[in-house]
């Protein structure tokens, strides 16, 4: 059904605040440039009122961390159901984009710096010019859609189509204006569509039931004290972690470090928890895990924001090796996602292959 928005004040009397709208829909297309955390704090928007082939502007586009593009379409006056067509038709425009039109495209939109190093400005590292663009997702913007746009919408999501929308709605409140915003469908399984059709020049097939998992080994985190304690984790931003929620007790995750190769197979024993609730096994008893962990920060000084704390799940490592013997040979999938489901040959093919390198991925 439809999604509606309601604020109350806080009191022994709570008022509903009036609903009230932007004096033009421009004004929220100059706010989210201005400030683009009103969509997501881990998109770095790189283009707006870019005209495609068809002849229409796209409204924004941004870049994620594994270098997937998003799209980003405004309602403004359009209908409900002509939205999404348009967003499908802009869609097919950016999927054609290469690495030199993007970099053209944020020139135009700000060209103080180039897209590599507005890249590594936001996200602290380099943009890796061979996974830009494998996959996009779209987000629509608007106050409300209709029934059936919204059926439509779930339906293109379910089928692994990366679209999602982004609900805004304005308040009055004495004298000001408030914004306030709801997903429509969990941003997280947007982004888990998007990384699974990251290969989306090749091949798909049914998901063999096995997670990849990409373990960012830095100052944030260490895989000796993973392979130690017993643990995946990641953190940051809720691109990194919004993934973490696909995992349960019982599935098999293959850990990779970017960049490395493979480090270790592992069976899930927990849901994922934030840094604050997550306790580790000492000799001394269960303790907090940022008492114990030591060789990373963890987001320590995020540690009480439920966006950019570190999350960690607890993992029975079958078999590992440490950091410096991670294994990687050409044809094996990397990821930049936390986790994911992966539907590509490629992964068959990886995981076939580190079977024989983790003899006892399957041990007891």
């Amino acid at each position: 059904m439809p999604v509606k928005h309601a604020i109350w004040t806080v009191g022994d009397s709570p008022n509903s605040l009036p609903v009230s709208k932007l004096a033009t829909e421009q004004l929220l297309e100059e706010m989210i440039v201005k400030d683009p955390r009103i969509l997501s704090d881990q998109w770095l928007l790189i283009g707006r009122q870019e005209v495609t082939t068809g002849g229409g502007r796209l409204d924004l586009l941004g870049i994620a961390p594994d270098g997937s593009l998003v799209l980003i379409e405004l309602k403004r006056e359009k209908t409900p159901r002509e939205i999404v067509a348009q967003a499908l038709d802009y869609a097919s425009w950016v999927e054609k984009l290469t690495a030199e039109k993007i970099a053209q495209i944020y020139q135009r939109f700000d060209s103080s710096k180039t897209l590599d190093d507005a890249f590594k400005g936001h996200f602290g590292m380099e943009l890796d010019e061979d996974t830009l663009n494998e996959s996009h997702q779209i987000i629509l913007c608007a106050a409300q859609l209709d029934a059936a746009t919204e059926r439509i919408v779930e339906y293109l999501n379910d089928k692994d189509i990366p679209i999602n929308v982004l609900f805004f709605q304005v308040f009055d409140h004495s004298g000001s204006q408030l914004l306030s915003r709801s997903w429509l469908i969990d941003p997280g399984e947007t982004q888990e569509n998007a990384a699974n059709r990251s290969s989306r020049k090749g091949a798909s097939e049914p998901w063999n039931g096995e997670f990849y998992g990409s373990f960012g080994a830095s100052k944030s985190r260490s895989w000796a004290e993973a392979r130690q304690y017993g643990f995946f984790s990641a953190g940051g931003g809720s691109w990194y972690t919004q993934t973490l929620s696909m995992l349960n007790p019982g599935d098999r995750i293959w850990a990779r470090i970017p960049k490395e190769g493979f480090v270790g197979v592992g069976i899930v024993e927990e849901t994922a928890q934030p840094a604050n609730s997550y306790k580790i096994e000492t000799p001394e008893g269960m303790r907090p895990c940022l008492e114990v962990l030591k060789k990373g920060d963890y987001h320590r000084d995020n540690v009480d924001d439920p966006e950019l704390s570190e999350h960690f799940v607890k993992v029975r490592w079958l078999d590992s090796l440490p950091r410096e013997k991670a294994f990687h040979e050409s044809g094996m999938l990397g990821q930049q996602n936390s986790v994911c489901k992966p539907t590509t040959p490629k992964w068959r093919h990886t995981v076939e292959r580190l079977k024989g390198i983790f003899k006892n991925w399957d041990s007891a």
